[in-house]
């Protein structure tokens, strides 16, 4: 508890290496919190302010902790092609209203290797015609890879956008066979 009788909210975090670059992981004690793709330095310092502010406490760099341990051995299984699908408790508490609607459904029910468009996604959660609100909330999603935004594509069958660069996103579809692998 804290001095105003507040049970204060631990964060803690870790950079992951992957074949995509690092990843920041983030948890708290109800689960993973945040993942971040390109975590450099600047990148990270910056997540870590913005964690901060809309968590109220600052995240405390922890490689070994206990919070972290489970996601850090399932996304390396993951990019090691060990793993298909994360079983990791989550934190929801950076999305909420729509955009958790959608996220929750997406990582729920669009399975390893298989991708969605983001007007099919609107209608799975009974708003059809929200695609372009669908991709408003992938680019909020705070749990990428674990929540696969890089699921979700175009109906038209393009790749759509993707917050962690267009490569990062191709690189992953290739992981999980939906797109041959580059060639270089």
């Amino acid at each position: 508890m804290d001095s105003h009788g507040q049970y204060e909210q631990r964060v803690v975090w870790t950079v992951v290496a992957t074949n995509i670059g690092p990843l920041l992981l983030a948890a708290t004690g109800t689960g993973l919190v945040n993942v971040v793709f390109h975590a450099t330095d600047a990148v990270r310092d910056k997540s870590l302010g913005r964690l901060a502010d809309r968590l109220g406490t600052t995240p405390v760099e922890a490689p070994g902790s206990p919070l972290l341990a489970e996601a850090i051995r399932q996304v390396e299984a993951y990019f090691a092609g060990e793993r298909r699908a994360f079983e990791l408790p989550l934190d929801w508490s950076l999305s909420s209203g729509f955009n958790r609607q959608v996220l929750r459904e997406l990582a729920s029910a669009v399975p390893f290797g298989a991708v969605v468009g983001y007007g099919d996604l609107a209608s799975r959660v009974g708003q059809p015609g929200a695609a372009q609100a669908v991709g408003v909330a992938m680019g909020s999603n705070p749990l990428p890879v674990i929540v696969p935004c890089h699921r979700v594509v175009e109906s038209d069958g393009g790749i759509g956008g993707f917050g962690g660069g267009l490569e990062t996103k191709r690189k992953l579809l290739a992981l999980e066979g939906v797109l041959p692998e580059p060639l270089f």
